[in-house]
């Protein structure tokens, strides 16, 4: 079913140069998806496949920051992914999206390889906490497919030497680090912290297919100025201003 008109807001993201239609009372990308665009290090041409892209906003803030990438989707939700491609076709951005599951990606998604895989899986196990009150936000939120599903799943649609890269809670790390197998290396983790001095609520997860390089843990990326929140307004460092408004690469 798809979202009625009066249940959807548009909103700017890199600072306008997306519009982006969301579910007011569903599932709405913040600045993760944003962040997760940022840090993977696709180039004009390379392939991308995005695992749960939801409205498209990961994918679009990529294909908004480099020109000439090939994109595609695979969202379980259909109301989600027709709204994704919706919001390809508003942006002027090419996004094929395939409604399917993560678990068992549809035929669409057969025998295919990408040079990167990204994913914002979801950051609740199942089972415990209370459910949020929309169907759309509580299956983005809380995982029907293991974390370690995910991975695997990304790890068979990489080409060799192909990239993946992943947003999840910090807390998390542990299933994350321990889905990697023999085929997945080279990994890095950036801690995501609010201020500095704040442990790290989030973390971006990069590994490469085939890769051999040392594991290596990155200084934390703060995103707010100073110790407190203490005025209105975001208060992002300027490189986190950079990333969310400007479009600018998230470099590890």
């Amino acid at each position: 079913m798809a979202f009625d008109e009066a249940d959807l807001s548009r909103d700017d993201f890199l600072g306008g140069r997306l519009q982006i239609f969301q579910p007011r009372r569903g599932y709405r990308a913040a600045t993760d998806p944003v962040l997760l665009a940022a840090a993977v290090s696709a180039a004009h041409g390379d392939t991308v496949l995005e695992l749960g892209c939801g409205a498209g906003v990961a994918s679009l803030c990529l294909g908004r920051r480099v020109a000439g990438v090939a994109l595609c989707g695979l969202e379980m939700q259909a109301d989600y992914a027709e709204l994704a491609r919706r919001n390809a076709v508003e942006n002027g951005l090419a996004f094929e999206v395939v409604t399917g599951d993560v678990a068992a990606p549809p035929g669409p998604l057969a025998g295919r390889s990408f040079r990167h895989v990204m994913a914002n899986p979801p950051w609740y196990p199942a089972g415990g906490g209370t459910p949020a009150a929309d169907v759309g936000r509580e299956t983005a939120l809380r995982e029907a497919t293991p974390l370690a599903a995910w991975i695997d799943t990304a790890t068979r649609r990489l080409a060799p030497r192909g990239v993946l890269t992943i947003v999840q809670q910090a807390e998390r790390m542990p299933e994350l680090l321990a889905a990697l197998d023999g085929r997945m290396g080279s990994v890095q983790v950036l801690p995501l912290a609010a201020r500095t001095g704040r442990a790290a609520g989030r973390v971006i997860l990069r590994a490469r297919k085939g890769g051999r390089a040392a594991f290596r843990l990155e200084a934390p990326f703060i995103l707010h100025e100073g110790a407190a929140h203490d005025r209105d307004g975001d208060s992002y460092t300027s490189v986190a201003q950079g990333i969310l408004r400007d479009a600018q690469p998230l470099e590890f």
